[in-house]
């Protein structure tokens, strides 16, 4: 059957536009894109629901999540989908899960495709080189994920991004928040949700005492003591067994990485200016699922709620913040209970 040119350029075209504005809904490939760094031609894999690189003029939120310590950025995508849903946002939300890939033979061993980006096994949470191209951090895929995400001329109708991770991606979402030097420089407005990370990058060399979390933040079983503390944070008692309690990236001593090229008054001053929601599951309190019991993340609360709820009153009170901790009620160590809960779904999806 014989077509006309026009014909068949209008018909192309409209399937072009169909595939840049219809939402990519499924965790396989046809949802990913990948992100050159360096320069080329190493490069890291993204899930993301609208492709990068074509004009979406639905789109007025973009919302970067990150994975746990499993490095299962597919099922962050559905996880995240999930509550794009229920927010009523699938259509206008330009969602990007990005995937830390490693396989550095110290516990983690991802298959890679080629030139895929290999991580640190631990260090990609607070910023760390690339095992396979030391020239490249972690937080420098975040910004290239930023940059991409930000461009006027292909979204013009971005009103917000927002950034968030859970557990280890909550690690990542507290330390490039007072490190990224993007935030300034993109356009739009970023703000950062960090939920349930098993520690923080705290700002000063003082740790909580009981005083800094509710009681029922606690580990089950705690029994409060006849006579409370009379202060919420003092100076760590137990820094001399416990040496790295304020080494990077549990504190600002010594960071490294992306984070090296600031001082630390600058990280103090950016972790406090820029908007955060500590978001904490009311039933993070048992030590499951990667729970860091180290000495230098126990110093910071007994469970992940007593951390959230210690490291946002002291970064309010101590830095002159106006950041917010909200508790998710019935929620443990859940992403997809966590973002699609009545609380997140705000936080996660703004209005314009």
């Amino acid at each position: 059957m014989y077509r006309c040119p026009f014909v068949v350029t209008l018909l192309a075209f409209s399937s072009a536009w169909a595939q840049s504005t219809t939402s990519c809904l499924t965790s396989g490939p046809t949802c990913t894109e990948w992100v050159v760094l360096g320069g080329g031609p190493q490069r890291s894999l993204v899930y993301r629901s609208f492709p990068l690189d074509k004009r979406n003029d639905a789109v007025t939120r973009v919302l970067v999540s990150i994975h746990g310590a499993g490095r299962d950025a597919d099922n962050y995508f559905r996880s995240t989908l999930a509550a794009a849903f229920l927010a009523d946002g699938i259509e206008s939300t330009l969602i990007i899960v990005p995937r830390f890939a490693s396989n550095d033979g110290a516990g983690c061993r991802d298959v890679l495709a080629p030139n895929e980006i290999s991580w640190n096994c631990n260090s990609w949470r607070s910023g760390g080189a690339a095992v396979s191209n030391p020239g490249v951090t972690s937080f420098d895929f975040l910004d290239e994920i930023l940059r991409k995400a930000s461009r006027k001329d292909l979204f013009p109708n971005l009103k917000a991004i927002v950034i968030t991770g859970h557990s280890a991606g909550g690690q990542v979402v507290n330390r490039y928040e007072m490190t990224n030097q993007v935030h300034e420089k993109l356009g739009i407005p970023v703000s950062y949700v960090v939920s349930n990370p098993s520690s923080y990058a705290y700002p000063d060399s003082e740790r909580p005492t009981a005083e800094a979390y509710a009681i029922t933040a606690h580990s089950p079983g705690y029994i409060p003591q006849s006579a409370p503390n009379v202060v919420a944070f003092r100076a760590y008692g137990d820094a001399r067994n416990c040496t790295t309690y304020d080494q990077w990236p549990y504190g600002l001593r010594n960071h490294s990485g992306y984070s090296a090229k600031l001082t630390d008054d600058q990280l103090r001053r950016q972790l406090a200016a820029r908007p955060t929601t500590y978001l904490v599951g009311e039933l993070d309190i048992l030590p499951l699922a990667g729970f860091d019991g180290s000495c230098a993340a126990m110093a910071q609360g007994p469970t992940r709620l007593a951390r959230g709820e210690a490291f946002g009153r002291l970064v309010n009170e101590k830095l002159g913040a106006h950041h917010v901790v909200a508790i998710v009620p019935l929620c443990g160590h859940n992403a997809r209970c966590m973002y699609t809960s009545d609380v997140a779904l705000p936080l996660l999806f703004p209005k314009p």
